[in-house]
């Protein structure tokens, strides 16, 4: 698949430009030039990713190539069997549902599906769930407490979907009564945030016991240019807003709202998605192991956890 570079990867776009052209040319003295430039490229996008500022990752945490929550499923669960529906209205492709084998052991699995091209995009709604997702969430979260399966969820989306038809059909209700339902199963909740997470929308399938983040992922209220129009009345602001919204992994770890940040390849998890699939399979099977371990996935321990977060008690 033909890679694409944010404007802050000029530098390694220009060398693959490079190594591309002597790709054509072929020749000896041409495979040792694409091996060098190869090294200065690998180079180049540790240094620019070793400092990315919070809009960066933003860009970074929406890239078209990040593993999809399609993906994690396929990689991490056997014999995935989704759910469909909610039993009131219809079906959300937004939301996918369903229960699998992870390592052999049985799991519930939630995640947010953006679509990889036009066609699947629009079929997912790029990624915002309708009522009827969150509603069939819901079911799944109550099949999983019956049976006693850990509930894994993978959050990447802009947000739930704000149309009209959505909010007479009772959005903010199906978010809520997520949330809720989230605080009465008896079964462990672990949540992966793998690109955006945002708002309510994200919010309502990652109340769990545990959340970790991708490295360049982001968390937030608000999206950096909804922030933007708002506060600087100019979306062009966006950079200034993504800084001041501290929605990086590395924020919200130091501010106790999540648990870990899993390291992403040099680069990103775009460029090398193999890796972090795997990564986050041995993660979810030794956290799953660990919560089981000590006892925890209560909805008391649940409560505890959300009801005890803090703000800061000072700004950087």
């Amino acid at each position: 698949m033909t890679q694409h570079y944010l404007d802050f990867e000029k530098k390694a776009m220009d060398l693959a430009a490079q190594m591309a052209e002597l790709k054509e040319k072929g020749g000896a003295s041409s495979e040792k030039k694409i091996a060098e430039l190869q090294d200065e490229e690998t180079k180049t996008l540790k240094e620019i990713y070793s400092d990315l500022s919070p809009w960066q990752r933003t860009q970074v945490a929406r890239h078209p190539l990040r593993p999809h929550a399609s993906d994690y499923i396929k990689h991490l669960v056997e014999g995935f069997t989704p759910i469909a529906g909610d039993r009131r209205q219809s079906e959300d492709p937004a939301m996918i549902a369903g229960v699998g084998r992870l390592n052999g052991f049985p799991v519930a699995v939630l995640g947010t599906e953006k679509g990889k091209d036009t066609k699947t995009r629009m079929h997912h709604n790029f990624g915002m769930p309708r009522p009827e997702g969150y509603r069939k969430a819901q079911r799944l979260m109550e099949l999983a407490d019956r049976f006693g399966m850990p509930i894994l969820t993978f959050v990447d989306t802009p947000g739930a979907y704000p149309g009209i038809d959505a909010e007479a059909r009772g959005q903010a209700e199906a978010i809520a009564a997520c949330i809720q339902k989230s605080f009465q199963v008896n079964v462990p909740i672990i949540t992966y945030i793998t690109g955006e997470g945002g708002s309510g929308g994200a919010l309502a399938i990652a109340t769990a016991d545990r959340v970790f983040m991708l490295e360049n992922s982001i968390y937030s209220v608000i999206s950096p240019e909804g922030c933007a129009s708002i506060l600087w009345r100019d979306k062009a602001e966006a950079d200034k807003a993504a800084k001041a919204l501290k929605l990086t992994a590395k924020h919200l770890k130091k501010f106790g709202v999540i648990d870990g940040v899993i390291e992403e390849p040099a680069g990103g998890a775009h460029r090398h998605p193999e890796a972090i699939l795997e990564a986050v399979k041995n993660h979810a099977e030794k956290t799953i192991k660990a919560l089981q371990k000590e006892g925890l996935g209560s909805n008391i321990h649940r409560r505890e956890r959300f009801l005890n977060m803090k703000p800061p008690l000072h700004r950087e």
